[in-house]
Formats: structure tokens, sequence, C-alpha cells
């Protein structure tokens, strides 16, 4: 719990505290079945018994490092589930910096397989908490560094051209859509219907920039109306 995680770290040992906590820091709009309903601000009653120093992650093992960080990752998934992106992105960031860290073990090509596997989830979470909150340039660099591992990512492709559907480039996010269904009919016995919705709303979007586009351009040639016949000119307008 996050009220546990702010409150433990001012405690001394052996030190008991009473803390009251509103449900965002604690089971948010979930709750926790059967015991606690949603919404629910909690009065804990907590006492420091032990501590002990993080690890220290030069010495971890592939295993461990890999355990570590889908931890943390599992903990940003709770918070996205909460609404909470702010905290999942934190979360997500600590894990990847877990994975990213420096080693003095070796790792096999298992536990190499496996980080890089905890990897691009985090970054792909990371990429979905970031569109939440509208930070798409962040959203679009995280989506990038998962396709360097794996080109054919469907959730990297499907938000990669959701972002760039945001900034506008519809003629830039049209095929990276088309390539995440094509992933989807290779992945998946029938590619993900979102992808189909996004994709027929993209093209109509970019038709209706298209339509604008060419009645600007009518009207900057001094041709405003797009019904009647284009007026003959012997000369050329200069450029």
């Amino acid at each position: 719990l996050q009220a546990l995680d702010l409150c433990v770290q001012l405690l001394e040992m052996g030190e008991t505290a009473l803390v009251v906590s509103d449900a965002k820091y604690c089971y948010g709009a979930q709750g926790r079945s059967p015991d606690i309903p949603p919404n629910a601000a909690l009065t804990l009653e907590v006492e420091l018994l032990a501590a002990q120093d993080a690890p220290d992650l030069e010495l971890l093992s592939g295993k461990e490092k890999t355990e570590l960080a889908n931890r943390k990752r599992e903990r940003g998934n709770f918070f996205y589930q909460q609404a909470d992106y702010v905290l999942a992105i934190n979360s997500y960031d600590i894990a990847l910096k877990i994975i990213g860290s420096s080693s003095k073990v070796d790792f096999s090509p298992d536990e190499e397989a496996e980080l890089l596997d905890v990897k691009v989830k985090c970054l792909n979470n990371l990429a979905a908490s970031q569109l939440k909150l509208d930070h798409y340039e962040a959203a679009l660099k995280s989506c990038n560094l998962v396709l360097e591992h794996q080109p054919g990512n469907i959730k990297a492709l499907f938000r990669k051209g959701k972002v760039l559907a945001q900034q506008g480039e519809y003629r830039e996010a049209i095929p990276i859509l088309k390539a995440a269904g094509d992933a989807g009919l290779i992945a998946l016995p029938s590619p993900p219907q979102t992808i189909h919705a996004e994709l027929s709303k993209l093209v109509k979007k970019h038709a209706d920039q298209k339509n604008v586009e060419t009645e600007m351009y009518r009207k900057m040639l001094g041709n405003p109306s797009a019904a009647g016949a284009p007026a003959k000119c012997k000369d050329k307008l200069p450029w």
C-alpha cells in the first residue's frame, strides 16, 4: 500500500503508528474483496519490526533481478488499474532501471531472455500510462524502444499509431496501424477489433484532412469554389 510506503520511512525501529489514509493511497476504487469495499478510507496500525538495506543490484543473479523488476512492474499495474498513472509510470521506471543496471554477475541466455521479456512488458505498460496523460513524445519514445527489440510487437505498433494520430501525423500513423493489424493476423486467430476500429477512424480523419488541405490550396490559388470548373489561365503562377 502506498500509504504504508510513505509512512514506514518515517518510523524508528520498534515504533508503532496509527495511519489514517484516503482510499487513493490504499485500495482505491476497486477495493479488496471481500473485506474492503471500493473507495474505502482506512485506519491502519503499523509497527516497524525489522528493516533491511536495499539489494546490491550489481550482485543479483539474473533470476533475482527479473523477480525484483517484475514486482515493481506488478506494482505499476496496480496503480494503472487504480487510474493513478503518475505512480504507475514511476513504478515502471524503477523496474526498467533495475533491468538496465550494471551487473558483476554473468547471466545465462535464458536469464537474458527473461529480463528482455520483462523490459518489453514494462515499456509497453509505460507507453500506455504516458498515453493516458497525453505525454505523446514520451509514449512514442517508449514504443520505439519496444520496437527496437521486437519490430512486430502488436501493442507497441498500435500505441505508436495512436500517438502519431493524436499528433495529427495521419499519413505516418496509417501504415503503422496496418502493420499492427498484420502482426495480429500472424499472432492471433483474428486481428484485434480495436486495431480495425482505430484504423478505420484514422483513414477517415486523413481523408477529411486532405479535403481541407485541397480546399485551402484552391483558395490560395484564387479558386475558392470546389464545385465550380477550374478557371483557365495562360500564365503560370510564380513560385
